[in-house]
């Protein structure tokens, strides 16, 4: 089995509504998704996934919508001020931690078609989430 990772860094807002702590507030993030792609063989010209292409596809997803913006779970009180004042935001079905984060965007590498095993999460040093399937 080969495996590539290229990391991905966006920043993004957001709060965990139900958190008993700090990341009850509004705050940010400098994050870093690490994508793996994974195969059992190579390509012709002996690569797992063209590190360009991962750059050009999912890459280009993760700035056009999650990079400064801020990540909210549908409901939030907060959503409806900052549309007023024509703030940036993602809203979400899920919390936004870390964990959630790094499935959505699974998922999303799925859906364009990457042979994704894995994506860590790094929120902020020490702080990461990983989700495989």
């Amino acid at each position: 089995m080969y495996r590539v990772t290229q990391e991905l860094p966006f920043c993004y807002g957001h709060r965990l509504l139900k958190h008993p702590g700090k990341c009850a507030r509004l705050h940010g993030h400098n994050g870093v998704a690490k994508v793996t792609l994974s195969s059992q063989g190579l390509d012709a010209q002996g690569m797992v996934f063209d590190f360009d292409e991962l750059l050009s596809s999912l890459g280009a997803w993760l700035l056009a919508e999650l990079d400064h913006k801020l990540l909210l779970e549908r409901g939030d009180p907060a959503i409806a001020a900052l549309r007023d004042i024509t703030e940036p935001l993602v809203e979400l079905p899920f919390a936004p931690t870390a964990e959630n984060l790094a499935r959505y965007i699974f998922d999303r590498a799925r859906l364009l078609g990457l042979p994704v095993t894995a994506v860590h999460l790094v929120e902020q040093p020490g702080s990461e989430a990983t989700y495989v399937e």
